[in-house]
């Protein structure tokens, strides 16, 4: 089974920049990214990747159209084992209830601490084999 981290954002530089923090790791062959830039592809990836374990999902916050926020149920209802880290600029105490309340995990806030982001994917990595 393929491992993968999928990440949401309508930002274009996101992909490239989570591709070269990552690139030693998708190299190997320890796990895959995938990228949406909307929750409703997003909602489609993780729809088609039925047969792939998801080990994260990152989404942004603030996209046109749906947000983050109001995806978040749509994935737990879809996935309600995925772990979903909220990544936002704004990390007010509102929108971490908010996120919480909806299923998040927690909040990554912007610009992103990609130390921490890899020990989040370290820990699911390990999740993972042990499932295995």
């Amino acid at each position: 089974m393929t491992v993968l981290v999928l990440v949401v954002d309508d930002e274009p530089d996101v992909a490239p920049l989570f591709r070269q923090q990552f690139r030693r790791d998708l190299r190997a062959g320890r796990f895959d990214m995938a990228f949406a830039t909307s929750a409703a592809e997003a909602l489609s990836v993780i729809e088609d990747a039925q047969d792939r374990d998801i080990i994260l999902l990152l989404s942004d916050i603030n996209m046109p159209g749906m947000s983050g926020l109001e995806m978040l149920p749509k994935v737990k209802a879809a996935r309600p084992d995925l772990p979903v880290l909220m990544i936002t600029a704004y990390g007010d105490a509102e929108t971490l209830r908010r996120a919480l309340t909806e299923g998040a995990e927690g909040l990554l806030p912007k610009p992103i601490d990609f130390a921490l982001l890899r020990s989040e994917v370290e820990r699911r990595l390990t999740g993972a084999e042990q499932r295995a």
